[in-house]
C-alpha cells in the first residue's frame, strides 16, 4: 500500500471512529436520569428573552435545552430532541443528529414547536450549525474525508438552505470565488462555519485555501463569494449587521491555539475579547454587547461562556453544563 493510500484509509477511519464515539456516548446517555435542576417539555423557538443550547449534563442525551436570558444559570427546560450541535433563530431551528445508522447524521430543520419540517442527510460529522435572524436560511459544516489534494486529513464541507424556497446548496465548492479581485480556482477550498447577513441575501464563512484562511462573502443570488480579509475563522455576524466575532489563529499558525476577537466591518479594526484561553467554537451574539461560546470542560462536558464585545470585562461562565448556543431575543433590521 502507498502512504497515500494508507493515509486515506486512516483518516477515513478517524471519522469512522468520531462516529462510533458519538453513538456512543448518546447511548450511556439514555441509561442515566434527567439532570437535577430541569423541567421537561416547555422548550420553544419562538423568539423571545430566552437562549438555547445543546445539554452536556450527565444524562442529558445532548438534549436541546432553553433558559431565561435573564437568569441563564437557572432551571432549564429540556426537550426530548437529542442533537450534536443546534442553532435556532426567528422561529426556526436546525438539529444535526445521529441519525439511525452508527455512521450517519443528519440535518433537522425545526419550526418554532421543534416539529421536524425537514431532513436532509449529510455526509461528515457535524461541526457547525447557524439560522438567519428571520428563521429563512440555515447553514451547516460537517468534517470529511478522503479529498484528495488533502492527503487524507480533515476536509469541511458546508451547505445552505433556504426553507421559503428549498433551494439547496449542498456545498459552497461549487461557487466561483474571487481572491484579490482575481477568479480564484484551486482544488483544495475548504469552506465552513456560516453566518447570514439581515438581508437573507449576504452571508460570511471561512475558505482555506493554500495554507490560508480567509473571511468570505457571499451572495446567494449570484452564487458568487469574495474574500475579505486574512486569518478569521468562525466568523458570527452581530444583530446588527456591523461587527464580526470571530476566533484566528494565534501567530498564524493553529497549533499555537485560537484567539477570540471583533472585527468592525466598516473600519476593519479589530478588538481582542477579554477570554485569553484557547477557543475553539463559533461563537454567537446573544445581545448586540456581549458574545457566548463554548469551553471544554473534561471529556464530554462543557459550559457556555460570555464576554463582552468591545474588549473590556471579565468571561463569565453563562450556561454550566451545555454548548452551542443561541440567543431567540436578539433583534436585527427585518429582511428586505
Amino acid at each position: 500500500m502507498t502512504r497515500r493510500g494508507a493515509r486515506l484509509i486512516a483518516g477515513a477511519a478517524a471519522v469512522v471512529a468520531l462516529a462510533v464515539l458519538a453513538a456512543l456516548s448518546i447511548a450511556h446517555a439514555r441509561k442515566s436520569a434527567s439532570p437535577a435542576g430541569s423541567t421537561a417539555g416547555g422548550v420553544s423557538l419562538t423568539p423571545g428573552p430566552r437562549l438555547v443550547a445543546r445539554s452536556t449534563a450527565p444524562g442529558s442525551d445532548g438534549r436541546l435545552v432553553s433558559v431565561p436570558a435573564g437568569t441563564p444559570g437557572g432551571r432549564r427546560a429540556v426537550s426530548s430532541r437529542s442533537c450534536a450541535r443546534v442553532y435556532a433563530a426567528g422561529g426556526t431551528g436546525v438539529c444535526l443528529r445521529l441519525g439511525r445508522g452508527l455512521t450517519t447524521y443528519r440535518l433537522a430543520v425545526l419550526d418554532a414547536r421543534l416539529h421536524t419540517v425537514r431532513e436532509i442527510p449529510l455526509v461528515g460529522v457535524p461541526n457547525r450549525a447557524r439560522v438567519s435572524p428571520s428563521g429563512r436560511m440555515a447553514a451547516w459544516t460537517v468534517f470529511v474525508t478522503g479529498d484528495s489534494y488533502n492527503g487524507g486529513q480533515f476536509s469541511t464541507r458546508a451547505g445552505i438552505l433556504d426553507t421559503r424556497t428549498q433551494e439547496l446548496v449542498p456545498s459552497l465548492e461549487e461557487w466561483a470565488v474571487t481572491v484579490a479581485g482575481k477568479r480564484y480556482r484551486a482544488a483544495d477550498r475548504n469552506f465552513w462555519g456560516v453566518t447570514f447577513a439581515p438581508d437573507d441575501r449576504h452571508f460570511y464563512a471561512t475558505m482555506s485555501t493554500g495554507g490560508h484562511r480567509y473571511l468570505v462573502r457571499g451572495d446567494m443570488a449570484t452564487h458568487r463569494m469574495r474574500t475579505l480579509r486574512d486569518n478569521v475563522e468562525c466568523p458570527s455576524l452581530s444583530p446588527d449587521g456591523t461587527r464580526i466575532a470571530f476566533k484566528h489563529a494565534r501567530d498564524g499558525d493553529p497549533a499555537h491555539g485560537w484567539r477570540l476577537s471583533v472585527l468592525d466591518l466598516a473600519t476593519g479594526r479589530v478588538t481582542p475579547l477579554a477570554e485569553t484561553r484557547s477557543v475553539d467554537d463559533q461563537a454567537a451574539w446573544t445581545d448586540l454587547h456581549t458574545v457566548a461560546y463554548s469551553v471544554p470542560r473534561g471529556r464530554a462536558r462543557a459550559d457556555v461562556w460570555a464576554v463582552p464585545a468591545d474588549g473590556t470585562g471579565t468571561p463569565r461562565v453563562l450556561i454550566p453544563d451545555a454548548e452551542s448556543p443561541a440567543a431567540l431575543g436578539t433583534t436585527a433590521p427585518a429582511a428586505q
